[in-house]
């Protein structure tokens, strides 16, 4: 997922070329992640699961020691991670208990391009490079708790970002599709998810993974139980609804650039064979971020250009 204060926005409006090397990361943030340290994990680890792991939910010490000795994960991390989900579920932006085990399940510090515990864990969004950010836990949360994705559903991420939702979406799901349009952006996080899927990750190669503009969706994939847009835009992309299945639902950021509100919609179709589509803002109880009101800003839904850069959809007229 990717988001930017409203101080950073017009950074995130930079454009991107295609990296001129296979092997350069270009504007892609490397630093703290499994590549940039080699990568070195316990061999009896490697092939390891999550969907075979059961730690406990409602107990803090009880979830530190099993994951500690099952996935090997520092306690540092886990300590902070049990902290930030009880957090959430406070700020209710988690109410069932699958979403809960996600997030406890998914190693953030892994895909936060930093090493500290405090930082991997701490509410605000955090630089991956390219211009745009990993989001912080909260609006993660509530946006993946608002499709309530159920085993063996078929889900759309647009925006890939760090991995660290996609991460998450697998948690809940073996069928996880993404799209990534920064060329540099989409090449490293591949190879991460990839070589965590190699250590004791396992269940990340499922992941289904493509550099393309997401506004199009992935049409031979389609149609899709649950769709998470993390890019803010002025319009429902056709495409992407199309490809919604009936009964479906999206999360999308949608406004002018620092006003957008995150919406819910749910797709269905009448006896009339019409199609119709039910909004919710999620955030409506929220009188501060109802109706994109204070709060997150998201980094600008893109598309290429003719020399091939990525640049703000926002103004640009509907396409199918």
């Amino acid at each position: 997922m990717r988001v930017i204060s409203a101080a950073a926005a017009l950074a995130a409006a930079a454009t991107f070329a295609m990296p001129a090397l296979a092997e350069d990361w270009g504007c892609a943030r490397t630093s703290g992640t499994i590549l940039a340290r080699g990568g070195a994990k316990p061999d009896e680890l490697k092939g390891l699961s999550g969907d075979k792991l059961n730690p406990p939910l409602k107990d803090a010490a009880g979830f530190v020691a099993y994951m500690a000795k099952e996935r090997g994960d520092e306690r540092q991390y886990l300590e902070a991670r049990w902290e930030r989900v009880q957090q959430l579920v406070r700020g209710k932006n988690i109410w069932r208990d699958k979403e809960a085990r996600a997030f406890l399940m998914t190693a953030r510090e892994e895909f936060s391009r930093t090493r500290d515990a405090k930082r991997s864990y701490e509410p605000n969004f955090l630089d991956i490079g390219c211009g745009v950010t990993i989001s912080g836990p909260g609006i993660v949360a509530r946006m993946t708790s608002e499709i309530d994705v159920k085993p063996g559903e078929k889900v759309l991420e647009i925006g890939t970002g760090s991995g660290y939702q996609s991460a998450v979406l697998r948690a809940l799901t073996d069928k996880v599709y993404t799209i990534e349009i920064i060329p540099p952006l989409a090449k490293f996080t591949d190879k991460l998810q990839d070589e965590l899927a190699k250590t004791k990750f396992a269940e990340l190669k499922d992941i289904k993974r493509k550099t393309a503009d997401g506004y199009y969706g992935w049409e031979e994939h389609a149609p899709f139980d649950k769709i998470i847009v993390t890019a803010g835009i002025d319009h429902v992309p056709p495409p992407l609804l199309k490809q919604l299945k009936d009964g479906g639902v999206m999360v999308i950021p949608v406004g002018t650039p620092g006003k957008q509100a995150v919406l819910r919609l749910t797709k269905t179709k009448g006896e009339d064979g019409k199609i119709r589509l039910a909004r919710h803002d999620i955030y409506e109880n929220d009188p501060s971020r109802r109706g994109g009101g204070r709060g997150t800003t998201f980094v600008a839904f893109t598309k290429y250009d003719a020399e091939g850069k990525t640049v703000p959809r926002f103004g640009g007229k509907q396409e199918d």
